[in-house]
This record gives structure tokens, sequence and C-alpha cells, in this order.
């Protein structure tokens, strides 16, 4: 009587540490960080063909979100960016693959510096054009986690009319071969 009263204390002990010790699905994935940059275009030097400047003064917007992933390895995921710059809501979204377990990963999208000179309509852009930025970390179609840049209510930009096509995956600029290291790897078409 004992030992059966033993061997089921030790089952139910099992089965409580192995529930408690799994993750729930609501913190496998946490946006951390939200960081908005204008900056210019990366220089390069090459042979072969005729060279070209760029104009320095001209800016991209760099978003880069950083964001904690908590199973060793997660086969992909999928950002949604939601960019409110002068009064219009710019929408992209990039797929990741192969995303490592921490806390230190990094997703990052641009808008060109042409797009931002057509959307101030002529006049000079500034940081205050740039109203506020959020993200949406999204695995199999499952809201994960969002983030907003700003103090704002949740999903904030969901009644605003969506501009796309303007936003753009580090593959889709000059920015490419740079910081392989720092950002998550981008699924790339088939």
């Amino acid at each position: 009587m004992k030992r059966t009263i033993l061997i089921t204390a030790i089952i139910l002990l099992a089965i409580v540490v192995t529930v408690i010790a799994q993750p729930r699905s609501a913190v496998d994935f946490q946006l951390l960080k939200i960081n908005t940059n204008f900056i210019s275009s990366p220089q390069f030097t090459y042979t072969g063909a005729e060279q070209f400047q760029a104009d320095q003064r001209e800016r991209w917007l760099e978003v880069e979100v950083t964001f904690a992933c908590a199973p060793e390895s997660t086969d992909e995921l999928t950002l949604k960016y939601f960019i409110l710059f002068n009064g219009k809501l710019l929408i992209g979204e990039v797929t990741h693959v192969n995303i490592p377990a921490g806390r230190e990963n990094r997703s990052v999208m641009y808008v060109t510096p042409k797009t931002l000179q057509r959307l101030m309509l002529g006049r000079t852009v500034t940081n205050n054009a740039l109203q506020n930025t959020a993200v949406q970390l999204m695995q199999q179609g499952a809201l994960k986690d969002e983030l907003s840049a700003q103090r704002a209510a949740p999903q904030w930009y969901a009644t605003l009319p969506q501009v796309a096509g303007l936003v753009l995956n580090k593959n889709e600029t000059p920015f490419m071969p740079l910081y392989w290291d720092r950002y998550c790897q981008i699924k790339t078409p088939r």
C-alpha cells in the first residue's frame, strides 16, 4: 500500500513538473524594442562599370525590431510592420527562417528616400513626420505578440487606410550585403 502511494506520488510529481516546465505560447515569442532611424545609403566601391554616388543628404527610414524566442529553434516567423508616416499608414512584412533561441534576434525593414519625399509632398523629411510604428509577430498565421514604438491603443492602425508595397525588407535594398550576423535570415521566394 505504501509502495503504491509512493509510486502514485512520484508519477503525479513528474506530471506536475512536466506541465510547469513546458513553455506557454504567450511567452515563446516576445517583441522587445522598436528602433527607428533615418540613415544614408551605403557607399560601395567596385570596378568594371561606371560608379555613381548616392546623395548622402537623402535618408532611408530604417525600422529595426529586437525580439526574443524561447524555443531552441523556430522554423519560420513573420513580422508585420505598420508605419504611420505623415498621415499615411505604410505596411510591409518579412518572413524569417531558422530563428535561434535568444533575446537578441533582429528584423529590419526600410522605406526609400524617394518614397519618403513623395509622402512629404515636397516638404523636407523630418523626424516629426514619423508618427508611430507598430510590429506584429506571427507564427503560422497566429498573432504571438505586438508592440508599438509610441504609446497607443492596441491595433491603433486597424482602421486606417493602408498603403502596401513601399516598405522593403533588407534583401530588397542596398543594405542587403551588410550585417548578415545582426539580422535573422529572410525567407526567399521559391
